[in-house]
């Protein structure tokens, strides 16, 4: 274990995920604080810069989500200070966050992602971009925020109403893929170990980020019931993408599993690079699965950032 340091937690933001994050970061400046290093809590703001000059901070504990701690804008300005920090660096962010750029990172090495397009929202109202049942999706936030399934007996209009709530009102492009049926499997790595096999089952509708953050509306069945060879394959994926990508510290691979074509039907959907550090968070669950405590958790990512 590295010795006593002091480390800025950078949490908050103004991203649609600002909750999350402020919850994800106190959970980490506690444990920080619990293995006897000196913690700074730096809410997310435009003169962040200035507050971490001042702070001069031995490492920045990065437990932002979503843009700018999440899309490379923060990693830019930490590598300009000359300032250690946790999670991925700059370029691995700034393709991770974009989910068309990930696959043209991951694709040509045989990840299994599902086709589809970028397209403009104002198109949706004249036509579909591909056969019902797809997905629309924007191309750059996490958490499931603004993904709508538009299906053949949805309300959304056949075409796409504009007045229709969803994706359309509030992004210029998007990105549709086609639905792929079955069941939500997640995946965390932890610096070069694939930690296991996590089933999301939502009580209603589908995983969406009401669903991740509200305790009770989804199910986690870890190891999730699945065949071996699939979830070995959730695993080799994961790992593939987190090296591929040049992912430090943890990410979370999120995959759709089609379970009626075996490990065929098998398609990564994204790769978090600054997964969730909540009390209902993913990667703390499968960690403590495996007899990983928070803590340890914690100071494990502090340490591959030190390395």
């Amino acid at each position: 274990m590295s010795g006593k340091l002091h480390i800025a937690v950078l949490m908050g933001g103004w991203s649609a995920e600002r909750e999350v994050s402020l919850m994800s970061g106190n959970g980490v400046a506690d444990a920080l604080e619990s293995l006897g290093h000196r913690v700074s809590r730096v809410d997310m703001t435009r003169d962040v810069a200035i507050k971490l000059a001042e702070l001069k901070p031995d490492l920045v504990f990065n437990a932002l989500h979503g843009t700018p701690g999440e899309d490379g804008t923060v990693q830019g300005t930490l590598d300009l200070m000359g300032l250690k920090y946790t999670h991925s660096g700059l370029v691995t962010s700034v393709i991770a966050i974009d989910k068309q750029l990930t696959k043209q990172a991951l694709v040509p090495h045989g990840i299994p992602m599902p086709g589809g397009r970028m397209v403009r929202s104002e198109e949706l109202y004249e036509r579909d971009p591909l056969p019902r049942p797809y997905v629309l999706k924007p191309v750059n936030e996490g958490s499931s925020v603004g993904v709508a399934i538009v299906t053949a007996e949805g309300n959304y209009g056949d075409p796409i109403a504009c007045d229709a709530k969803g994706p359309w009102q509030e992004f210029d492009d998007l990105l549709a893929e086609p639905f792929i049926r079955g069941r939500e499997l997640t995946t965390a790595v932890l610096g070069d170990q694939a930690l296991g096999v996590t089933e999301l089952k939502p009580k209603s509708g589908f995983y969406d980020y009401d669903a991740k953050y509200t305790d009770g509306l989804t199910e986690h069945v870890f190891p999730a019931d699945i065949p071996e060879e699939v979830a070995d394959a959730c695993k080799r994926i994961a790992l593939d993408a987190h090296r591929l990508l040049g992912c430090k510290g943890c990410s979370r691979s999120d995959f759709r599993w089609d379970d009626s074509q075996g490990a065929d039907g098998l398609f990564l959907l994204e790769v978090n690079t600054q997964p969730g550090m909540t009390p209902l968070s993913l990667v703390p669950e499968q960690a403590r699965h495996l007899g990983i405590s928070y803590a340890e958790l914690v100071q494990r990512i502090v340490d591959e950032a030190l390395a």
